[in-house]
């Protein structure tokens, strides 16, 4: 199956730059899940790879070889589109055995992978239905069906169970990570939604902006993210502002406001450097009471607003500070729930929480998706 390289591709819309100077790098048989925000360049970059644009500057290689000039017929490629692209004219069986026949398999033989196509996603049923006569999300699977059994080598998913109710979406995710593997498909899967990409992928780039944030596996980019952007995009995270106040050989001391004192691992910037703390809302712990005087980060709040969340209640907490924060607990911990009004200690473990340079811009202006 073919690897995948692009080197310091853009792509410009007018003064839009849609794709800005980008590398990436795709292994042989390797599920790469780009993630990012909507607007960040994600389908721009699949239709790059598909030969559907052309890039203004850079190179694309599949499989070794340079393909800017070859067209998306001759990329051994099967691109699904947010829009589906289904032939109206043919039933769902004879959309999906169009790509194995057209590489001259034989009509038995394309309608036997077809089939095993449609049972994958739920469609068998409506082999003999037309495009028109399906729903949006049974659209979205035929159109998946019909790369799946187009026996190119390299998959380009835009979004392919966005149009998906939740728990087909769920089933899905792992069937089409599965027969990926198992076929040896090289794929490369664009979504926004955070808990897909961690689920499909065996490595994650996330998107921002036309440019490569950070790609690593699922999980260095949930517990390292390089950037407040990614800590915020990738599963949320608490952050406060403050100013390095000491430094030692074994951590450091950040000012909040109000006085606020936080202990840090980090011991990399300087005092009266700017800074802001992200720790995850799972790892913000609540406590009812002190385990003994004088405990490093933990902090007097009252709980605010609660939020049910399947297997996790969120609960918002103001320090004394004037500070908010978020901490995600599990439902199965309910003995220990706490009520809204209560007061409450949370307790932040200084090897849990991440520090980043204050950014020039502002901290939520770092926190915009785009």
């Amino acid at each position: 199956m073919p690897s995948v390289r692009l080197d310091k591709v853009t792509k410009r819309f007018g003064r839009m730059t849609a794709v800005d100077n980008l590398d990436l790098e795709i292994e042989d048989g390797e599920y790469l899940c780009v993630l990012g925000p909507t607007g960040s360049g994600k389908t721009t970059l699949l239709k790059l790879i598909a030969g559907i644009l052309k890039p203004d500057q850079g190179e694309i290689h599949i499989d070794g070889k340079l393909v800017n000039d070859v067209p998306p017929q001759g990329r051994n490629t099967a691109y699904v589109p947010q829009g589906y692209a289904l032939f109206p004219h043919l039933n769902v069986i004879e959309n999906t055995a169009f790509g194995p026949i057209s590489r001259d398999r034989s009509r038995k033989e394309a309608y036997e992978i077809s089939g095993k196509m449609l049972e994958m996603t739920r469609l068998a049923g409506r082999a003999g239905s037309f495009p028109n006569e399906l729903s949006g999300g049974m659209q979205q699977r035929l159109s998946l069906a019909r790369a799946l059994a187009s026996g190119a080598g390299l998959l380009l998913l835009d979004e392919p169970l966005g149009a998906l109710d939740a728990r087909l979406r769920v089933e899905l995710r792992y069937k089409l990570r599965s027969l990926v593997k198992d076929e040896g498909f090289t794929a490369i899967h664009v979504t926004h939604e955070q808990e897909e990409a961690t689920v499909v992928g065996d490595r994650i780039a996330v998107l921002r902006q036309g440019q490569i944030q950070q790609a690593s596996i699922p999980f260095t980019i949930y517990n390292e993210p390089k950037s407040i952007f990614i800590a915020n995009f990738v599963g949320g995270a608490n952050f406060l502002e403050g100013f390095i106040s000491e430094r030692g050989p074994s951590g450091s001391w950040v000012q909040l406001r109000n006085e606020l004192a936080v202990r840090i691992i980090e011991t990399g910037y300087s005092p009266g450097e700017r800074v802001v703390l992200a720790i995850r809302e799972e790892m913000t712990e609540i406590v009812k009471s002190a385990r003994r005087k004088g405990e490093v980060n933990l902090f007097r709040g009252t709980v605010g607003s609660t939020i049910f969340l399947g297997s996790f209640i969120q609960y918002e907490i103001q320090l004394e500070n004037g500070d908010v924060v978020n901490s995600k607990v599990p439902v199965s911990l309910r003995n220990d729930r706490v009520l809204s009004g209560e007061r409450v200690y949370v307790r932040l473990q200084p090897e849990n929480i991440k520090t980043y340079l204050y950014p020039s811009g502002g901290l939520y202006r770092e926190l915009e998706a785009v």
